[in-house]
């Protein structure tokens, strides 16, 4: 915590709307093909209960509470705070979509990276945002109640993996050392966003213990899910010529086999939210 109290407080008015960029960054995660087993504006990957309609209303409808949370965030809240704000977000966005979960992971990781967005605007910090999660709420995000009917929650107890708890208390360590550098090297090799997005799922996919993948397939599943795009990866990503017939390939068979990697999708979207906001 030392160096989060090194610095004092900056006026309110300098704060911008972080949860328009956070939604901006749902929307481009769902707009995004081909992603193994998820949906896309293309399909609806392994899911019969939402499609990318469904998925941007989520989306937008959440714009208020992402604020919400920065502004918290702005002014020192604690986890407990924040908590009940993402709670109030998990209703208006079941509500909207009818008791489907669209973006409940997101509201959570999602969620944290507004209000430490928020704290670092408020307080001049230049530390890379998932340090402020782990600093400020690292303890607390551990100790903190459990969903106990979630289904990553669940798979967290069954197959002994961290999820996101674990990797929002650490920092968010996914999205700094593998999601980012592979979305950044796909924008290089390619200059077209959306492969560079797909490039960054798939190196999620490749290395992250996705709960749920576990939740569907069990670790047979989450095995599977993993050497294929690890494979993906090792030819080159979308660096080689016919990435996009290989991803799609990809996609299908994860669609046959109804496995959906969402936790990688919310990480895609912390992301690029991460990408836009640190840069």
């Amino acid at each position: 915590m030392t160096a989060l109290r090194q610095h004092r407080s900056a006026p309110a008015s300098r704060l911008v709307s972080i949860g328009s960029l956070a939604v901006d960054c749902l929307k481009l995660e769902a707009a995004t093909y081909p992603k193994p087993g998820l949906v896309s504006h293309v399909d609806n990957g392994a899911h019969r209960d939402m499609d990318f309609a469904l998925l941007v209303r989520s989306a937008e409808t959440l714009e208020t509470w992402f604020d919400d949370l920065a502004a918290a965030g702005a002014v020192g809240a604690g986890m407990d705070r924040l908590r009940a704000i993402g709670i109030e977000g998990e209703r208006a966005m079941l509500a909207v979509t009818g008791g489907v979960n669209t973006h409940r992971g997101a509201i959570f990781g999602l969620g944290l990276l507004c209000a430490a967005a928020g704290f670092r605007q408020a307080y001049a910090i230049p530390l890379p945002l998932g340090r402020i999660i782990a600093e400020r709420w690292g303890e607390a995000i551990l100790s903190g109640p459990v969903p106990l009917r979630s289904h990553g929650a669940e798979a967290c107890r069954r197959h002994g993996v961290g999820g996101a708890r674990l990797e929002a208390a650490q920092g968010q360590p996914s999205v700094y050392d593998i999601a980012l550098p592979a979305l950044r090297a796909g924008r290089a090799a390619t200059g077209d966003e959306e492969a560079a997005r797909v490039n960054g799922c798939m190196a999620l996919i490749a290395v992250v213990a996705d709960t749920n993948l576990l939740h569907r397939g069990g670790t047979a599943g989450l095995a599977f899910a993993q050497r294929e795009a690890r494979m993906f990866m090792a030819a080159g990503g979308v660096g080689q010529p016919d990435w996009q017939a290989r991803a799609a390939a990809i996609h299908g068979a994860f669609v046959a086999r109804n496995l959906s990697p969402g936790g990688c999708a919310d990480l895609l979207a912390m992301t690029l939210f991460v990408d836009k906001e640190e840069a």
